[in-house]
């Protein structure tokens, strides 16, 4: 019985990673804004990974300082209602408020039931590039308990036409653009101290491509762009996941015309 559970979970796992070694699409980070762009860039067809350095969905905690909600303001009630999550109306603050819960739970539910593949503990190292004109055609990967253990593995390759820093606040693979390919001259600026109502609007405005093959969406932008912090606010990283999306289909289409 044993070995038959092993050989189940590895064919399983094995077949999986054949498909995945050339994708559409790389999410990197599966957070809010992430989750929120890979259930609409898979229901349009596309092949999606999410590659996310926990065992968990993430981005949020457990809410506003482990209190267990947080809120969004109405621009967002659409992609709400696109996830059916529940949601109740603070008349006073004139927010709505929801479990974190619910909204990592349904997020991660809507991406899955999409098409889109999630994979846990897989840290993203570097990129794949090309040249003439310059442009990211994947991501190097490797397994988080490497990381972890500071040992040397070589690491592994995944091919795709569009990958999202959807890391939050540090910005992961941004920094690594910036620091190994210094000709784009990417400066990651670092986000600054909270200021809701403004970062709310800036995060989806500056959504978007960063050159060929690289987005940026949620709190990576604000890391970039030295964006201020708007704290357990969700409604911009359901929004930007939604937007760099928008980005990617323009530029899928125009490839193949």
């Amino acid at each position: 019985m044993e070995e038959r559970i092993s050989r189940a979970i590895m064919r399983g796992a094995m077949s999986d990673w054949l498909k995945l070694s050339n994708v559409d699409v790389i999410i990197v980070g599966a957070g809010p804004s992430g989750m929120t762009a890979a259930k609409y860039i898979a229901e349009k067809g596309f092949s999606t990974v999410v590659f996310e350095g926990r065992l968990s969905f993430g981005g949020i905690g457990g809410g506003g300082m482990l209190f267990h909600k947080i809120v969004v303001d109405e621009s967002s009630i659409p992609i709400l209602r696109d996830f059916n999550m529940r949601f109740d109306w603070d008349a006073e603050e004139n927010l709505y408020v929801l479990d974190a819960s619910e909204l990592m739970a349904k997020l991660a539910a809507g991406a899955i039931d999409a098409g889109a593949k999630i994979i846990f503990g897989v840290n993203v190292e570097d990129v794949i590039y090309r040249e003439n004109p310059l442009r990211i055609e994947g991501v190097v990967i490797q397994w988080s308990t490497v990381a972890l253990s500071g040992l040397h593995v070589d690491p592994l390759f995944v091919k795709s036409r569009a990958v999202v820093d959807a890391t939050g606040h540090d910005a992961e693979v941004l920094r690594i653009v910036a620091k190994k390919l210094p000709e784009i001259q990417l400066s990651i600026h670092g986000e600054k101290s909270a200021y809701s109502e403004i970062s709310e609007k800036a995060v989806v405005e500056r959504t978007g491509r960063i050159l060929p093959g690289l987005y940026v969406a949620g709190m990576s932008t604000a890391a970039l762009y030295g964006l201020p912090r708007m704290g357990p606010i969700f409604s911009s990283m359901l929004l930007s996941g939604k937007k760099v999306v928008e980005a990617i289909l323009r530029d899928l289409k125009q490839n193949l015309e």
